[in-house]
């Protein structure tokens, strides 16, 4: 069996939990075996998960479990696994799958590769995957032979895929030990897609002088549907908050789409946004280092071009 841990927030499901049961269910096929999702705490739709491919959905509502703490959560899904019988654990390569994959694969006495970004190769009892690796310079293949493995799959990496209908739930009745850290406030940016799950984002440095300046920046990013984000120096100067920065330093991310604004493109920066699916420049200095890892560039004066593209997108949106 593969078991994927479906994480979710507040109650909802993240775009992540049904990029992670889709890959689950795609191995699943490889392996002939069949794929199942394992769901922590107080959520609603579990059974949704049935339409991205899990043939069985555990549930374990506990509400202490709505809160996360990777010890915790680390038991709850390696005890799961355990008397499930699974043979691969996927989780999202999230800040919370990071916190628990290595903890399972100890539990488990699993390999454990975290952050691949392609669908395993079925060997006999070898599972082949690829992650990247050197800042996003190189693509390792790692042989996993071990009886159990433990995979977190890196954001974006694969679509989510509707391949059935609601599926059924399963109550689990699993023992949930008493957290030993007490969570007295949760914050979270809410509104905005976050970077991680981001296929859209508009991304923009020094080159705008200054905060003020912003609001081009913004407008470009609502017509698009896009995610804003930021070089670090912006948020170090404070111009963008620090969730917003993105690179070796900040948040790695891996979009349909990038559109990197008076950003030069130092390497710290590259190495958190080159495995964008396409990446556009826009500089008025034609020497700057971005131009080498663009698809697409543009060089001129931000303050010229910004206004014109997003005027040109809202023009192609209405005709759409």
């Amino acid at each position: 069996m593969v078991l994927v841990f479906a994480e979710s927030q507040k109650g909802q499901f993240k775009k992540a939990a049904f990029e992670a049961v889709t890959y689950g269910y795609k191995t699943a096929q490889a392996l002939g075996t069949d794929c199942a999702a394992l769901v922590l705490g107080t959520v609603n739709g579990t059974e949704m998960l049935g339409k991205y491919g899990a043939n069985r959905i555990y549930h374990i509502a506990d509400s202490s479990l709505d809160q996360f703490d990777s010890q915790v959560h680390a038991t709850v899904v390696a005890t799961a696994a355990q008397q499930l019988g699974a043979q691969v654990v996927i989780l999202s390569h999230s800040m919370n799958g990071k916190a628990i994959t290595g903890r399972l694969a100890v539990r488990l006495n699993a390999g454990s590769v975290a952050g691949v970004n392609s669908l395993p190769v079925v060997e006999g009892n070898v599972l082949k995957v690829k992650k990247s690796v050197f800042s996003g310079k190189a693509i390792a293949e790692f042989a996993m032979n071990s009886s159990v493995k433990v995979l977190s799959l890196t954001g974006n990496s694969l679509p989510p895929e509707e391949v059935g209908g609601a599926g059924m739930v399963e109550t689990l009745a699993i023992p949930v030990p008493a957290s030993r850290t007490t969570v007295k406030d949760v914050k979270r940016i809410e509104g905005t897609v976050p970077l991680p799950e981001a296929e859209l984002v508009v991304s923009a440095g020094r080159g705008m002088k200054g905060p003020e300046n912003w609001a081009i920046v913004e407008e470009l990013a609502d017509v698009l549907g896009a995610t804003t984000a930021c070089s670090r120096p912006v948020a170090d100067a404070h111009w963008r908050p620090h969730h917003e920065h993105v690179g070796q330093t900040g948040i790695a991310i891996r979009p349909n789409l990038y559109i990197a604004i008076g950003i030069s493109g130092a390497i710290q920066h590259l190495a958190g946004v080159n495995n964008s699916r396409t990446i556009v420049v826009i500089n008025k200095d034609p020497e700057a280092p971005f131009f080498k890892a663009a698809d697409y560039g543009v060089v001129g004066d931000l303050f010229e071009v910004i206004p014109k593209l997003t005027e040109a997108f809202r023009e192609f949106k209405a005709q759409s």
